[in-house]
């Protein structure tokens, strides 16, 4: 038999990653998920940021972290440097802050094709999902299921491929129309 439950949990967790990623793409706005990737070597291990300081959004386009370790916020203030953002943080104290520049056209045009990859990174990842229920069900039938059967799992498996494909398409629209909006 085939293990729909499983199949489905892996594809909603390549829905899920690719709505992490998308989150992390700064758009003309500031949310506290844009610094989810980067990390900070704070006490030998790299660290989220949001783990060494509070994320603060106190209006759209600025995002401030309240770092609660003096001796970390250059180590912090440097990794948001190099995260390739494109930020440039200003110090106050404990506090850094964020201003969110003006996305410029081309700028909002590269977004939008590392939004492309990270959608075809997902789509790749519910092809190979696909493809193991697909090895399932093939030794399934070696083990004696009827071809009748076989014929409705991999109608069932097709039918989920496409709903979670259109699912990851709707969603990279959404987030390029976001990205796109002046």
């Amino acid at each position: 038999m085939l293990d729909t439950d499983d199949l489905e949990r892996r594809l909603s967790g390549a829905i899920a990653s690719v709505r992490t990623e998308f989150a992390s793409l700064r758009t003309g706005r500031g949310s506290a998920s844009m610094l989810d990737p980067i990390n900070v070597d704070a006490y030998g291990s790299m660290t989220p940021i949001n783990q060494v300081g509070t994320v603060n959004v106190p209006e759209p386009r600025m995002v401030t972290i309240n770092v609660w370790d003096k001796g970390l916020v250059g180590k912090v203030e440097k990794a948001i440097r190099e995260s390739g953002l494109g930020i440039n943080p200003q110090l106050n104290g404990t506090i850094i802050m964020l201003p969110i520049p003006e996305l410029n056209e081309e700028r909002r045009r590269e977004l939008s094709k590392v939004a492309g990859g990270y959608a075809e990174n997902a789509r790749v990842s519910i092809r190979n999902i696909r493809r193991d229920g697909m090895d399932q069900i093939k030794k399934a039938k070696a083990d004696g299921m009827s071809e009748d059967d076989q014929k409705f799992w991999e109608g069932e498996m097709e039918e989920l491929t496409k709903k979670y494909i259109k699912s990851i398409d709707e969603l990279l629209e959404a987030k390029q129309a976001e990205i796109m909006q002046v």
